[in-house]
């Protein structure tokens, strides 16, 4: 091949490969809300939408058995109360793992709690909940989701907000095992996603929106069986990835400054004693 051919060859791969890192039409499939959720600019965005009817979602075409997925996404702005907006990974099945980002909606003026969460074999209960140095309503923020065999790290803008080690040799459980899909949706939650349940959705402020772009998806498909990472490990470096020095203190320094909620604090909910990899700081 001549290096001409071999240029515009190599162009043409790089532009496939570009477009596939932030394409939703190649990605997901809106799986409800009959007509609420809908991609738009070329499969660049892609928008929910929540009115009294009925809220709307997508979900990944693909499962993956470990993988790294970015997502920016731009919050319902205004009064948002009663609302919760998704962006999660979830296996199938009645003991199913999950990992979640909820974004909990609140009265105008009043940040966003953004709640996250792990669950295997069906057993979440390891909440924490964090207010944002930023009003996300106002700009796409980057969120991502990293699952490797040894940690999960959640991410805002590519700061570190939480770490859940895989502490199995404590005992505790891990999701490793459960190939998981993508899944984001606007749903409505207002019997417990505001204050409790205090705070009801606003109608009259209706339809509420949230958008999503720059979808990224780095993973090891899983399909009959079978993971495409089985023979070969990923080159890229999210399926080793730990966290250095560096990120460690931005981990310290968010969850000094802007954590509401640590399951591994809250003595009374446990009171035959806290949860094993609490002690690891997970």
């Amino acid at each position: 091949m001549s290096p001409l051919k071999i240029f515009f060859f190599s162009a043409l791969l790089a532009a496939a490969f570009s477009a596939s890192t932030a394409d939703f039409n190649s990605d997901v499939n809106v799986a409800w809300g009959n007509g609420r959720g809908k991609i738009l600019n070329n499969g660049q965005l892609l928008t929910l939408t929540l009115d009294k009817s009925s809220g709307s979602g997508f979900q990944s075409k693909t499962e993956y058995l470990f993988g790294k997925i970015d997502m920016q996404i731009k919050l319902v702005p205004g009064n948002s109360a009663g609302t919760v907006t998704t962006f999660y990974l979830k296996s199938e099945g009645s003991t199913w793992d999950e990992i979640d980002f909820e974004f909990l909606g609140n009265m105008s003026g009043d940040p966003y709690t953004l709640h996250t969460n792990v669950y295997t074999q069906g057993k979440g209960d390891k909440e924490q909940q964090f207010h944002l140095w930023f009003d996300p309503t106002v700009n796409f923020h980057t969120y991502s989701i990293l699952w490797n065999p040894q940690r999960i790290i959640l991410t805002v803008d590519d700061t570190p907000i939480r770490e859940f080690k895989n502490s199995e040799s404590l005992g505790v459980l891990f999701p490793k095992s459960k190939p998981m899909r993508m899944y984001a949706s606007l749903w409505n939650a207002d019997d417990w996603a505001t204050r409790g349940g205090l705070v009801k959705t606003d109608w009259s402020k209706a339809p509420f929106t949230a958008s999503y772009r720059n979808i990224k998806i780095e993973g090891c498909a899983h399909s009959n069986g079978r993971s495409s990472c089985t023979s070969t490990k990923p080159s890229s470096n999210w399926y080793t990835q730990e966290m250095d020095s560096t990120s460690q203190a931005r981990l310290r320094w968010v969850q000094k400054n802007y954590m509401i909620y640590n399951y591994c604090t809250d003595a009374k909910r446990f009171p035959q004693g806290m949860p094993r990899e609490c002690a690891t700081r997970s």
